[in-house]
């Protein structure tokens, strides 16, 4: 064959050449999901130009910014509930720092708020013997009522509960995706002799099969939030000091002694937390001394407590030690190991400080209106069209 149409040149200069990767849709959306997740990261792009605007605004992009990065949600700030009002602070600098009242909701009449994990929230309706499952990204509130054992056709009493993200992937809707998760509860009878637990999916939309232990004049602490180590709950006991642990993978339910078997439960001086390279540390308050217990089995398979570290917090911070009250646990953030107290600072009054446990480095203090426990929120916020305003109920 002959000519130049047979000529390798010829037969290159039939196909366009790519397009550059900025150009190409596909590329670029690719290139602007590795975005770091923070709240100002998608308005940013959404300023860059028109195309870069429609990429972003994309609610289908929008699903898919949020599924990469939700297993490293950045911590937003925390919850506290008063006087009905469930309030959301930012504790990030600007540009990320989300407005005051950004988040926040009025509660039901009769509903109480038991804490916030994996980008959701879980509030409790003891009149109408139900939990409220509510993402605050998406506007939607999940209702699920309370397994039969307890509430007036049982002889149960519901103690605390903890809300979590289920091993499945999000559910993609039309314009928002809905979390896969699970409802942990753990209860009484009566007595208080037997600790109960069970957990709902919102997959399969039922409650498991109830586990006990004994737990004999100890319950679960109300306004205390649980602790997700591993595949495990924990939530502190008291009056008498102890640990109960939730084994969301074997189903299986058991009480742990604290390191000091003989103490009490003091509010806002112990927190059940992960250890570092996995397993169990109890942190624990004495005046101005941050002690780290770690649980670890010995040559003889027994395990037991063994003092770690000790953080001085009056070493690191310049606090007020003539007049502040010691620094109290006040929340704990398991995405980063990471610790709220409250205390006196010279200059700030009344504030709350975050410290990162494992390199004891700390964020500037803010102030605090009130003496509360704080539950660290994390999860990817993505600003625009994507984000619905009024909450959408499902049943």
């Amino acid at each position: 064959m002959s000519g130049d149409n047979g000529s390798p040149a010829a037969s290159r200069r039939r196909f366009p050449a790519p397009a550059p990767p900025l150009d190409n849709d596909d590329l670029l959306s690719d290139i602007l999901l590795r975005l770091p997740p923070l709240p100002s990261s998608l308005p940013r792009a959404f300023l860059v130009c028109k195309r870069w605007r429609r990429l972003v605004s994309d609610p289908a992009f929008a699903r898919r910014f949020r599924a990469r990065h939700r297993r490293s949600a950045p911590l937003l700030g925390f919850f506290t509930e008063r006087d009905g009002i469930l309030s959301f602070t930012s504790t990030l600098d600007p540009p990320d720092r989300l407005p005051r009242g950004h988040f926040s909701l009025k509660l039901e009449d009769k509903c109480r708020f038991y804490g916030c994990r994996h980008g959701l929230v879980l509030i409790i309706n003891r009149m109408d013997r139900q939990f409220l499952v509510w993402e605050p990204v998406t506007g939607d509130l999940r209702r699920i009522a309370f397994p039969r054992e307890f509430g007036n056709a049982g002889n149960k009493l519901v103690q605390h509960a903890a809300v979590l993200r289920a091993h499945g992937d999000v559910h993609a809707g039309e314009d928002h995706q809905s979390i896969p998760f699970l409802v942990a509860l753990v209860g009484s009878d009566k007595a208080c002799t037997r600790a109960f637990a069970c957990v709902y999916s919102s997959e399969t939309g039922v409650w498991s099969n109830l586990i006990s232990t004994e737990c004999s004049s100890m319950v679960p602490m109300h306004y205390h939030p649980s602790t997700l180590c591993g595949s495990s709950l924990y939530w502190l006991l008291g009056p008498r000091m102890a640990i109960l642990e939730f084994d969301l993978d074997k189903h299986f339910l058991g009480v742990i002694d604290v390191p000091l078997s003989d103490d009490s439960y003091r509010m806002f001086q112990q927190w059940v937390i992960p250890a570092e390279g996995g397993g169990l540390s109890f942190l624990c308050m004495s005046d101005y001394s941050a002690q780290l217990w770690t649980r670890k089995v010995d040559s003889d398979g027994i395990a037991g407590w063994v003092l770690g570290r000790t953080i001085e917090l009056d070493k690191l911070l310049s606090l007020n030690c003539d007049v502040a009250f010691s620094p109290m646990i006040s929340g704990f953030a398991e995405e980063d190991n990471t610790t709220f107290f409250m205390t006196s600072i010279s200059g700030f009054g009344v504030s709350a400080f975050i410290v990162q446990l494992d390199s004891a480095r700390f964020k500037k203090p803010f102030s605090l209106a009130n003496l509360d426990y704080h539950h660290p929120f994390a999860t990817v916020y993505t600003a625009g069209k994507s984000i619905l305003v009024r909450c959408r109920v499902t049943t």
